[in-house]
Order: structure tokens, then C-alpha cells, then sequence
């Protein structure tokens, strides 16, 4: 299945949160924090938002840090996404 968000939306998939910590110790599924590392899955054509010309800056694969508690997430073909406005990406990792 294909999914093409609307407007200024970015669909991410999160990249896997670490499983230990620096000194080594193994952390449970439950203790570790959702993770704020994504990589862009889609991204939708920008256009005009609420009055506002919005210029996608996002492409397909970069890895990007966005707000914690931004967007809705969904579960298609087994795969978890999230879909999230592009202003909630807070950078973009090279």
C-alpha cells in the first residue's frame, strides 16, 4: 500500500531506539523512551496551508528529529508510521 499524505503532512517511520544504555545495561521495551529519530517515508506536495505558502524542505529518506508528542501514528501493512506536519520536524540529520 502507498501512502501520499496532504499539504505540509510527512509520513516517518521511527528508526529503532536504543536497546542499552552507554554503560551497557539492557533496557526493557517498556523503560526505553518513543523514539524522536525518524526517517521519511513520504512527503506531501506543500501548497498553500492555512493562507500560507508552504515549501516542502523534506525528501523522501532523510533522518530527522522531530517534537516528541507530534503527529498521529498508524499501523499499515505491518509497518508503524507516524504522519506529522512538516514544522514539527525540528532538524534534519546528515
Amino acid at each position: 500500500m502507498e501512502i501520499k499524505p496532504l499539504f505540509d503532512r510527512v509520513v516517518i517511520e521511527a528508526v529503532n531506539a536504543e536497546e542499552t544504555t552507554k554503560s551497557g545495561i539492557v533496557l526493557l521495551a517498556k523503560d526505553q523512551e518513543k523514539p524522536q529519530m525518524a526517517r521519511v517515508v513520504a512527503v506531501g506536495p506543500g501548497g498553500m496551508v492555512d493562507g500560507t505558502e508552504i515549501v516542502m524542505q523534506l525528501k523522501v529518506g532523510d533522518k530527522v528529529l522531530y517534537s516528541k508528542y507530534a503527529g498521529s501514528e498508524f499501523k499499515i501493512d505491518g509497518r508503524e508510521v507516524t504522519i506529522i506536519r512538516q514544522s514539527d520536524v525540528l532538524a534534519i540529520i546528515e
